[in-house]
Parts: structure tokens; C-alpha cells; sequence
């Protein structure tokens, strides 16, 4: 039996799924830590005891957030001959936001718990819900195939096994229920769903909630010295728009056919209502943002097009596919006729990283409507105007970030016993690619590392250190994630060559000075990335 059973707000049976929750909670832990200490991530004004969902990223972390959103930029732009790029303002006209949709419909559901006094998006509290019954799913199918071996059939065991049915017909019947609930913007249903499920608070089990109410997401300010309903505008809460205003611009200015997309990478900020899970919900972020414009009615087959593409772009990253699923949206955003999400397997479950919408022409109809701007494009073919559809890959580098992190976290046995923590980053995003380490400091070792270090530096982040026994010093680039590790000894100063160190192996390989720039550029290249979307 689960202790935590002895819960008393528990109904049977769901006493387990919030110690699942507690133990997700606790594996992100180390990885927190580690981009502390490392100095990967750090709380937001610390020494003023941070600001919630703000954090600030350290020497190695902006080093690597912009080795990733140079490798989603290089894939998206410089790949696609009919990809331009964007940097719009992240002010923009008051009446941008009204058309969007957001002033009216960018909202959330909220709900409160009256013990912990902890505020929830109704609607995840319920995704969580859910997913703790196909983690059950999952554990079963693999109990199935560790029975039946080569002659198990997961397809006939999903549909015949009691345990698997039942938990299956519960995912099936909530989800029913918090479709019909989202889609017709009925709250009371919503939380007649928790009610009826039991959910609790993820954090203390109590199920004492507030009625479910909408919640906005934008942060108001005011634009010049005098404050009025005039002067009120938003920080944005999405790229997005700013591509959309810019359609025409961009087209004329580019020179750009249909199909052509825009792509933008920048901050966003939303007034989350739970801001929690370290990066992954902050209430500032960086979005990186691609709108593909197209002729209408052919919007499914670009929305196809792109859901293979993005997932190709995570997937050689060498991210585990078990770890990385596509996920069809229960509700449609109001712009949207299709949608689906690219989610990774963090610590705390699977999440969304990157949407792919069809938005269909809503966007740019709605700017067209408000503005009084014609937004349309002539087609040469159909010797026609019209208002292009858009299809949109849309995915948080904040998130990209964390998931980065969580792959490459591990923490290791090794054969004499000892352990080592170590982030095995793909070598072409890693902050450091090369250590430069003499053996000891004297007898001229650290004169000669200076001298590769100097010859090295034009192509690669490099990073020098003599501080400690070469064994310590390994370890301290294991935890940073450099992939590779030149030592400098006494062999060096007499044949001119030096050893070269495998960060996730540890193999160590003798190879001249001389060789040292091309071997690595072969190994650290992003090109080798690129080749396989």
C-alpha cells in the first residue's frame, strides 16, 4: 500500500498518483542544482530572495541557450530558401492585441485552493490527472512484454488487458467531459469535473477549491508620461503578431512567393497563474517562431510537412524517441483548425516544447478587418488576391533549454566505483567545446597550453584550467559538459603531441598539435545537425 494512503481527503486508488506527482517533483531537484552551481541558470535578484518564474541564465547557460536558438535559426532560415527572418518590437500598438484576439480570449482557467492558498490552471490540473493514468498505462504494457517476449502483441494487449481498459476508458471519459467543458467555456463544469475526479492539490492533497474563474495573461503598462485607458499598452504575449503586421512588408521587401514563411525569435511575457516547474513556466520567456504563409487549401499538407520536420529537428539532437511524442490538442485555440503539440518527457511528465498550428486565415483577416490595410497576396498563377492561410511552428527556448538539460543530466557508477556527474550535451550546442589542461604547472606546460589555447580560440568557446589534480579537472568539464579535453605533459614539449579526452566515453587518444583544430571542428560542427532534418 502507498503511505501516502494515510491521507484522509484520498479516495481509494488516487492516494498513489500524488505520490508520483511528489516524486516528480523531486527528480527535477538535482537538475536545479546542478545549473546553479554550475552556473547554468540562477533565481532572479537572489539576494532579494528571487522573483517568482524569474530566473537569469549564468555564464554556460547563455552560451548554450545561444547555441540552441543558432541551431533552430541556421535549420528554419539559412535551410529554407522561402524562410526570411524578423526582429519586430516587442511594443506594439494596442489595437494589434484586439484583433488578435487576446484582449478578449487570452485567458486561462483558474482555481484556488482554500487550504494551501495555491492558485492552479484548472485545465492542467486535469492534464496531470490524466497523465499519472497513462504512466499506469505504460507500466503495464511493459510488464506485458516482459512476460510474453518476442510474442507479445501491444496492440491486442491495449485493447484486451482489464488493467489497461479501465484506464484507458477513464482517460476517454475525462477527456470527453474537459472537451465539451473547454469548448463551450463552461466553468461550472469544469469544476464539477475536479469535484467528481477528486483531484487534489498537487502539493498538499486538499481538495477545498474556489470556483473555476478566467484569468488574462497579459501584462498591462502604460507608454509615455501620462497614464489613461489612451497610453495603455501590453507587453506581448507571443512573436507572433509581429510577423503578421509585417506580412506585406516582408513579402514585398523579399521578394517572396507563396508558400513563404517568416521566422522571429524574442521575449514574450504572460502572467502565468501557475509559474512553477523551474524554466519550464516563467513568466518571461524567448520564443522562436516560424509563420508559413500558403495558398488556401493546401494548409494540410504544409501542416503535415512541418510536424515531420520539427520533430526531425529535435530528433537529431540524439534526444530519445521514447522521450518525444506528438500530442493532438484536446481544445482548439480560437485561430486554429489543427493542431498538435511536440512533447518531451521531463522529469515532471510529459510536456509540451513546440506547438504546430494550422491557423488557418485568421491572423492576418483579423489586422486586415481592424487596421483597414488590405493584407493580401497576389497569386500570379491564380491571377487572384487573397488572404493567405498560415501554418505555424511555434516552440519555447526556455523549454528547449530545460530539455536539453534533463537529456543530457546523468549521473554515472564508474568501474573503480567512484561516480561523476556529467551533462553529455550533443558537442555542437555545448558552451565549452574544448578545455585546454597542462599536467602541471611548471617545467613549461602552462606555456605551451597557452600557446594551443591561443591557436584554438578563434574557432571554438575554449576554456583553460590548471586549478587541481588533472583527475578533479576532468570531472569539473564532465559537470560543465565540454566534450573534449586536451592535456598538455612533458610528451608534448617533446614530440609536439598531446591527448585528447572524450568527455561520455573518457577514452583518451594521443594526436599531434597540429591535428587538434580539425578533429575537433569534425566533431563539434553543428553542420553534422543540419544534414540529418
Amino acid at each position: 500500500m502507498c503511505k501516502y494512503q494515510l491521507f484522509k481527503w484520498f479516495q481509494p486508488g488516487k492516494a498513489c498518483i500524488f505520490a508520483a506527482m511528489a516524486d516528480q517533483q523531486e527528480s527535477l531537484k538535482p537538475i536545479v542544482s546542478h545549473a546553479k552551481e554550475y552556473g547554468y541558470v540562477f533565481p532572479s535578484s537572489e539576494i532579494y530572495d528571487g522573483l517568482g518564474a524569474v530566473y537569469d541564465y549564468g555564464p554556460y547557460g547563455s552560451e548554450l541557450k545561444n547555441n540552441i536558438r543558432n541551431y533552430w535559426w541556421k535549420a528554419m532560415v539559412h535551410l529554407h530558401e522561402n524562410v526570411v527572418g524578423l526582429d519586430a518590437a516587442i511594443f506594439m500598438h494596442p489595437t494589434t492585441w484586439k484583433a488578435s484576439g487576446h484582449v478578449d480570449a487570452f485567458n486561462d482557467p483558474l482555481i484556488d485552493n482554500k487550504d494551501s492558498k495555491k492558485r492552479y490552471r484548472a485545465d492542467v490540473l486535469v492534464e496531470d490527472y490524466l497523465a499519472k493514468y497513462e504512466q499506469k498505462i505504460e507500466k503495464e504494457v511493459k510488464k506485458g512484454k516482459k512476460r510474453f517476449g518476442d510474442d507479445f502483441d501491444e496492440e491486442q494487449f491495449r485493447a484486451t488487458n482489464p488493467n489497461v481498459k479501465r484506464a484507458q476508458d477513464k482517460i476517454d471519459n475525462v477527456t470527453g467531459r474537459m472537451k465539451e467543458a473547454l469548448d463551450n467555456n463552461d466553468l461550472v463544469a469544469l469544476q464539477q469535473l475536479i469535484e467528481d475526479e477528486g483531484i487534489a492539490d498537487p502539493d498538499t492533497g486538499s481538495k477545498n477549491w474556489t470556483e473555476v474563474r478566467q484569468f488574462n495573461l497579459m501584462f498591462g503598462t502604460q507608454l509615455g508620461s501620462v497614464a489613461g485607458d489612451s497610453s495603455t499598452i501590453y507587453l506581448r504575449p507571443e512573436t507572433a503578431q509581429g510577423i503578421f503586421v509585417n506580412f506585406l512588408n516582408v513579402q514585398k521587401s523579399s521578394r517572396q512567393k507563396i508558400p513563404f514563411g517568416i521566422a522571429q525569435t524574442g521575449k514574450a511575457f504572460r502572467n502565468e497563474i501557475v509559474a512553477r516547474q523551474f524554466i519550464f513556466r516563467m513568466r518571461e520567456f524567448e520564443q522562436m517562431e516560424m509563420q508559413f504563409f500558403v495558398r488556401p487549401g493546401t494548409e494540410m499538407e504544409w501542416y503535415q510537412y512541418w510536424k515531420e520536420k520539427r520533430m526531425n529537428w529535435h530528433q537529431a539532437l540524439g534526444t530519445d524517441p521514447a522521450r518525444l511524442r506528438f500530442h493532438d490538442h484536446i481544445k482548439l485555440a480560437h485561430y486554429a483548425n489543427a493542431a498538435v503539440d511536440i512533447e518531451f518527457e521531463f522529469p515532471f511528465g510529459f510536456k509540451e516544447v513546440e506547438g504546430i498550428h494550422s491557423r488557418t486565415d485568421y491572423d492576418l483577416g483579423r489586422h486586415q478587418e481592424f487596421s483597414g490595410k488590405k493584407l493580401q497576396y497576389y497569386d500570379p498563377e491564380l491571377q487572384q488576391n487573397y488572404v493567405p492561410y498560415v501554418v505555424e511552428t511555434s516552440i519555447g527556448l526556455d523549454r528547449m533549454f530545460l530539455l536539453i538539460l534533463s537529456s543530457a543530466y546523468t549521473e554515472e557508477t564508474l568501474e573503480d566505483g567512484s561516480q561523476r556527474t556529467v551533462l553529455k550535451l550533443p558537442p555542437a550546442l555545448a558552451p565549452v567545446k574544448v578545455a585546454v589542461l597542462p599536467l602541471l604547472k611548471k617545467d613549461g606546460l602552462p606555456e605551451k597550453a597557452r600557446e594551443v589555447l591561443d591557436e584554438l580560440r578563434f574557432d571554438f568557446n575554449c576554456q583553460y584550467d590548471e586549478k587541481d589534480a588533472i583527475g578533479k579537472r576532468y570531472r569539473r568539464q564532465d559537470a560543465i559538459g565540454t566534450p573534449y579535453c586536451l592535456t598538455i605533459d612533458h610528451q608534448t614539449l617533446e614530440d609536439g603531441t598531446l591527448t585528447i579526452r572524450e568527455r561520455d566515453s573518457m577514452a583518451q587518444e594521443r594526436i599531434a598539435i597540429e591535428q587538434v583544430r580539425q578533429i575537433v571542428h569534425d566533431r563539434v560542427d553543428m553542420t553534422k545537425l543540419l544534414r540529418q532534418i
